[in-house]
């Protein structure tokens, strides 16, 4: 029988969710080849999925290199292997690591982020399962690895060293209990939620996605990385975008070099105030930016060299206003330079909303924005749903994207398709209507 002392009051605050503590406490760091090999040994006999996670120092050095590989498994426990002592990157280091795993599914959170400093000392897997992307899939609103396990397993893990300087040695204790951490219950977390994913008849797609990243070899590389200077819409004139370019290589060069982060250098300000004053001397240049403040002359006579360098280029040199690129201009500039591919997309961004929502999956997961953007801007001449489908399959669509989203997008471009959603009180029976987000 309940009694009134049994049940809590009204106001009574949630209980606290438990701190994750390590089962096994933490581990010593592989850090020598005797170690190695000890933990191939362990890792070759575990059984089931590894659980695999990797530290770089983003925001303190310029390579993206792994500075501490995290792995678990049933049978042998947790490893934190320090990849630093064994050569420059990339290399083929963990090789047998890598083969003692060959036959495990990876469990990673983001691989998009993991995989390619994974791939820089021989690491790849031959099957993957993301819970990040699971969790995506899901469309749970926060994907974070902290959020996930406090959601779904009932643990509240550490996150106080997320942005700490991993290529620091030696590593301490604190941040290796955080490191052994994130892999501690990400086995446990990747079965709910392909549990969750069997229910939600979402298995075949995640499988699909996971397969596609398990098979990409290298990471794409951005044309003319230079235009993401902070600020550069303010830059006039194709002089204004060399400086940009020359001091922007030039940072990236010195960065490089020392391995430290490209704002250690210079910041984007600085180019941009660089850009618009085009100083035609090193002490007009040193007047600009941090390089009037103190420390700031360490590299004044490389970019002042820069700077007249590309102040002298002939104009055939220069590089052109819009960026180079393989697909459509900016949206930005559809409505009013290209009225009739604005409307196919802003068309086609409402159907797909409309079918991410019918799927519970965020639009972006659905099918990618670029894809979208160049069937919009060239669609088929004759847009039939297989057409549209054979265009998805090009730009890298899984074929799940393409089941549910080719037959709708035919419908778009031949003028086919209407809303579900309920038309507003004084357009009924407009049809598509008019979108607002032509321009976005």
């Amino acid at each position: 029988m309940t009694t009134p002392s049994d049940v809590p009051p009204v106001d009574a605050p949630p209980p606290e969710v438990p701190l994750l503590q390590l089962r096994d406490g933490v581990p010593p760091v592989v850090a020598d080849a005797g170690a190695l090999d000890a933990t191939v040994a362990a890792f070759r006999a575990g059984t089931g999925p590894v659980a695999v996670d990797a530290e770089r120092a983003s925001g303190y050095r310029y390579s993206q290199r792994a500075y501490l590989i995290q792995l678990r498994r049933a049978g042998a426990g947790t490893a934190l292997v320090d990849p630093i002592g064994f050569g420059p990157v990339p290399n083929d280091a963990l090789a047998d690591l890598d083969d003692a795993l060959s036959d495990a599914e990876w469990i990673i959170h983001a691989a998009s982020q993991d995989l390619p400093c994974l791939r820089g000392v021989g690491m790849r897997p031959a099957r993957l399962f993301d819970t990040e992307l699971a969790g995506r899939l899901l469309n749970y609103p926060r994907v974070g690895l902290a959020v996930l396990v406090e959601e779904l397993l009932g643990f509240r893990m550490r996150k106080e060293h997320s942005a700490v300087d991993w290529s620091r040695r030696p590593l301490p204790e604190p941040w290796l209990r955080y490191a052994a951490l994130d892999v501690e219950l990400l086995i446990e977390l990747r079965d709910v939620l392909a549990d969750q994913l069997e229910q939600a008849g979402k298995a075949e797609w995640a499988a699909q996605e996971f397969e596609s990243w398990a098979a990409m070899t290298t990471t794409p590389v951005r044309r003319e990385p230079w235009r993401r200077v902070s600020g550069i819409h303010r830059v006039r004139g194709r002089r204004g975008l060399a400086t940009v370019r020359a001091m922007w290589q030039l940072r990236d060069t010195l960065a490089e070099s020392r391995d430290v982060t490209t704002n250690r250098i210079l910041g984007d300000a600085t180019i941009i105030d660089a850009a618009q004053a085009a100083p035609t001397s090193r002490a007009a240049l040193g007047r600009v930016g941090t390089f009037a403040a103190r420390g700031g002359q360490r590299y004044l006579r490389e970019f002042s060299e820069a700077v007249s360098q590309a102040l002298a280029l002939p104009d055939g040199d220069l590089p052109t206003l819009l960026a180079a690129n393989d697909g459509p201009p900016p949206p930005r500039t559809w409505a009013n330079r290209f009225p009739e591919a604005a409307t196919r997309l802003a068309h086609c961004r409402e159907a797909l909303h409309e079918l991410a929502q019918q799927h519970d999956l965020p639009q972006e997961n659905l099918l990618a924005p670029d894809a979208v953007r160049r069937l919009a801007w060239t669609p088929p001449e004759a847009p039939s749903s297989e057409a549209v489908a054979d265009r998805l399959l090009g730009t890298g669509a899984r074929p799940w994207q393409v089941s549910l989203t080719s037959g709708v997008l035919a419908d778009v471009l031949t003028g086919t398709w209407t809303s579900r959603r309920p038309a507003p009180a004084d357009d009924l029976g407009s049809g598509i209507g008019s979108p607002s987000d032509v321009g976005s």
